[in-house]
């Protein structure tokens, strides 16, 4: 009978690894640990020896006929193994970790915190988008000791999942971006959405964290009453505040900390499209701010950063340009980009728009106010 792997021996069989995971038998890293996954069409159990010949050192299943070799470890549940694994490791950081999630601009924020903090610390960020029960593990396990801070989105279109992600990744600080209509069916509509994003705040409140809040939103205010706050807007009494300058294609604006005049302040040019990106450059700037980067660093981070992953591009080609924002829609990102094309001074404009998706009993309503 194959012997249950504790989370204490998989994770000295982790470090003696270099933390080295993976999830994909397309994407095999030689001397890494390959945990099987399931899906609805898949049993990646069935890919452990595959694994092995390709050269990962250890195989994690949950399926003991596969086992074949003293290298195919055998755990109760692979996927709940691998949270546990990633709970463990951040128990063993000590430098701040930053939570981020909201309806919408959840990675754009995440990027530019990025950009913003790696300006003075060697910062780590989820990639791409690997924000949800299985991504947020994956980012847990590749931040190092070297690293000295570390940002971690986290998404969900059920209540509850903030909640779960918050409980593994144990943010010492977090950022909503904006609770609006996203994943409306699994929620169960505006309060349900507005429900789980809020776990955040329940589980900064627990720990005794801070969190970072645009303070012009009243919807945020009020869910975080009762929390420790560092503010930023459009107000001269918040912590950082500023003022949007232009109205075409790019972002400019100027910024600085509570109370201190604008007239002086050097105008941050970015390479970013929409209005409704102000906000999020603003939290940026707030958080670096916060953790003494230098302002020339943050305002340089910022002008340099390039949106990708169909997020707020522009695009010049021969006869047009095209301003690209594809990622994902829902009714409330899809009427900020509406009125902000509607407000460009620009010729011969035209909109295509796709669908809308995770609406449920709300899709036709909101396709038809669209």
């Amino acid at each position: 009978m194959n012997k249950t792997t504790s989370i204490e021996e998989l994770y000295q069989l982790f470090i003696q690894c270099g933390q080295k995971i993976t999830t994909d038998t397309r994407k095999l890293e030689a001397g890494s640990i390959f945990f099987a996954l399931k899906g609805e069409n898949f049993d990646a159990n069935t890919f452990a020896e595959k694994s092995i010949e390709g050269g990962c050192s250890y195989a994690i299943v949950d399926n003991p006929d596969v086992i074949k070799s003293e290298y195919v470890l055998l755990v109760a549940n692979v996927l709940e193994t691998l949270q546990q694994l990633a709970k463990f490791h951040r128990r063993q950081l000590t430098f701040p970790i930053i939570g981020i999630t909201g309806s919408n601009g959840k990675t754009t924020n995440k990027e530019l915190i990025h950009a913003v903090l790696s300006k003075k610390y060697k910062t780590y960020a989820t990639k791409g988008n690997l924000n949800n029960h299985i991504g947020v593990p994956l980012t847990l396990l590749s931040i190092t000791p070297k690293h000295e801070m570390a940002i971690v989105e986290m998404g969900a279109n059920h209540q509850g999942e903030i909640a779960i992600l918050s409980e593994l990744s144990n943010p010492d600080y977090g950022v909503i971006t904006n609770i609006g209509k996203a994943h409306l069916e699994g929620f169960g509509g505006e309060e349900g959405v507005k429900k789980g994003k809020s776990e955040l705040y329940k589980h900064i409140s627990k720990k005794g964290g801070k969190v970072f809040i645009n303070g012009n939103d009243p919807v945020l205010l009020d869910l975080s009453k009762d929390l420790p706050k560092v503010y930023y807007g459009e107000n001269i009494e918040f912590d950082v505040y500023g003022k949007q300058l232009s109205i075409n294609e790019y972002v400019e604006f100027k910024w600085n900390i509570k109370n201190k005049s604008l007239e002086n302040q050097p105008l941050v040019k970015t390479q970013m499209f929409g209005q409704y990106n102000f906000i999020n450059l603003l939290c940026a700037v707030c958080i670096g701010s916060y953790f003494n980067v230098p302002e020339d660093d943050i305002n340089d981070a910022l002008e340099n950063y390039i949106p990708e992953m169909n997020r707020s591009q522009v695009k010049k080609i021969k006869s047009n340009t095209l301003i690209l924002d594809a990622y994902n829609a829902n009714p409330s990102s899809m009427n900020l980009a509406i009125e902000n094309f509607n407000k460009q001074n620009l010729e011969n404009k035209i909109a295509v728009l796709g669908d809308m998706l995770e609406l449920g009993d709300y899709s036709s309503d909101e396709h038809r106010k669209i």
